[in-house]
């Protein structure tokens, strides 16, 4: 009994020791850049569908480069002059 309590007492502590820090859990940087998505529509159209079903699993800033992909895809790089006819238009 003597010896029991003492045992007890150094199991407790121990338990109650300070722990390790845990390796925390931190979500990789997306390898898809705006860039790439842009050039792989195929690949830029599976992500869409993904982050519309659920965004929070991929993550904010994948996401946000598939939406900033897909904008450039359609409206282009926005860098383009307008350049009127050379003859004006008959109505």
């Amino acid at each position: 009994m003597k010896i029991s309590i003492p045992l007890l007492l150094a199991m407790v502590l121990v338990a109650c020791g300070k722990r390790e820090p845990s390796q925390t859990v931190t979500t990789p940087e997306p390898t898809d850049t705006v860039e790439s998505l842009a050039a792989n529509p195929e690949r830029l159209k599976e992500l869409r569908s993904q982050c519309k079903a659920d965004r929070a699993k991929l993550g904010d800033a994948l996401c946000n480069a598939v939406a900033e992909a897909t904008r450039r895809r359609f409206i282009g790089d926005g860098k383009v002059p307008h350049t009127p006819p050379k003859e004006p238009p008959k109505f």
